[in-house]
């Protein structure tokens, strides 16, 4: 899957993330191995603890709790989310991400856990899935499609690598159904974008292709909450990690946060847990 071909945009955010900045922020700033936003209970949560309480919360939608299930997680950074996934519900998968970078850390934390036999990562865009149809039991995401410039086709994607009861659970940085226009271009402008998906979208093109959708949980305090503490522990620790990343990175990183803190204040933004089955 290395050599496949990407589109401009996805190009775009493979070098992003395989930069020496980027690579050092998640795994610095974001607990170490998590890169997708959390759900707070206070104040007191550590980073950590609020992305492991959102991979629980999304597992607990799942058919396959107690049961063997074969899973593909469509972006998932460090493989973070498909080691918890193994350790704590006994689910093998593959972990298809777009960064080399976050996949050698991946990698070698499966290994060093223990958890290499369980766990396959393989470096590709999760745009075109190269796996056969009805593959897998569940498609995974966290905080991922918003890179995607074809995200119906990272969802009928997903749906062709399902089997027949299989499930797609996910979360995404989204616009507001009823977001106004022009008013989130400082965030496009950001994560090299022209548009967010929003709940609307996902779930009528869901319903399109034949998807059920058997829920959408509307989490977005959670979203503002997480940039906002992000952003408060990259300020924290601005010294701490000045010698491993740029000073360009840290003062553009604290502008991107806070245009996604204030656009969800101003309820311009939307986040939340997305549930589907495959009939």
């Amino acid at each position: 899957m290395s050599n496949q071909q990407y589109s401009e945009t996805v190009k775009v955010t493979k070098d992003y993330y395989d930069s020496e900045d980027a690579d050092a922020f998640y795994y610095t700033i974001w607990g170490g191995e998590d890169l997708h936003l959390g759900v707070y209970e206070s104040d007191n949560d550590t980073v950590f603890e609020a992305s492991r309480r959102t991979i629980d919360h999304m597992a607990s939608r799942s058919a396959f709790l107690g049961r063997k299930a074969r899973f593909v997680d469509l972006g998932g950074g460090f493989s973070g989310s498909a080691r918890y996934l193994a350790k704590n519900y006994g689910w093998e998968g593959v972990v298809l991400n777009l960064s080399e970078a976050e996949n050698k850390r991946g990698r070698q934390m499966n290994k060093e856990q223990g958890l290499d036999g369980m766990i396959e990562v393989v470096d590709g865009s999760f745009d075109s899935i190269g796996y056969p149809d009805e593959s897998f039991d569940i498609v995974w995401s966290q905080d991922a499609i918003l890179h995607s410039d074809n995200r119906e086709k990272v969802l009928d994607e997903s749906k062709r690598v399902l089997k027949s009861g299989g499930e797609m659970i996910f979360t995404d940085p989204m616009q507001a159904d009823d977001c106004p226009p022009d008013v989130l271009q400082p965030i496009y402008d950001r994560i090299y974008l022209t548009s967010l998906g929003s709940p609307g979208f996902y779930q009528a093109y869901a319903k399109k292709i034949g998807f059920e959708v058997l829920g959408f949980e509307d989490l977005t305090p959670h979203l503002t909450k997480s940039y906002a503490r992000i952003l408060e522990e990259l300020e924290k620790r601005e010294d701490e990690v000045k010698g491993k990343i740029s000073r360009e990175y840290i003062d553009n990183m604290k502008k991107g946060l806070r245009h996604w803190v204030d656009g969800g204040k101003k309820g311009y933004l939307a986040w939340g847990v997305f549930h589907f089955r495959k009939p």
